[in-house]
């Protein structure tokens, strides 16, 4: 079965996302930016969501991991949660 491992940023605004975006590609660390931004727990991990497979993660997120490229920084995606940046790390 497929699984992958990603990384995100959850934020509220469309726009905090794409300033995010922008600091990172400008060199910001994934890592910190997460830790000092991230809504989500997993902020505290850097944004770590550890392995999963096709399914577990809300659809539009999945899509996005399952289609995208590992090392790609993608966002902003809009789920039901709010905004994400999303990185992929390994795919399997």
């Amino acid at each position: 079965m497929a699984w992958a491992t990603a990384r995100h940023i959850l934020v509220s605004s469309e726009a905090e996302c794409n300033a995010l975006k922008a600091e990172i590609e400008e060199g910001t660390s994934f890592a910190e930016a997460a830790a000092e931004h991230s809504q989500c727990p997993s902020g505290r991990k850097g944004g770590d969501l550890g392995r999963f497979t096709p399914g577990q993660m809300v659809p539009e997120f999945d899509k996005a991991v399952f289609n995208g490229d590992v090392g790609v920084l993608y966002g902003p995606i809009k789920t039901q949660f709010g905004y994400h940046l999303l990185e992929v790390t390994a795919k399997g």
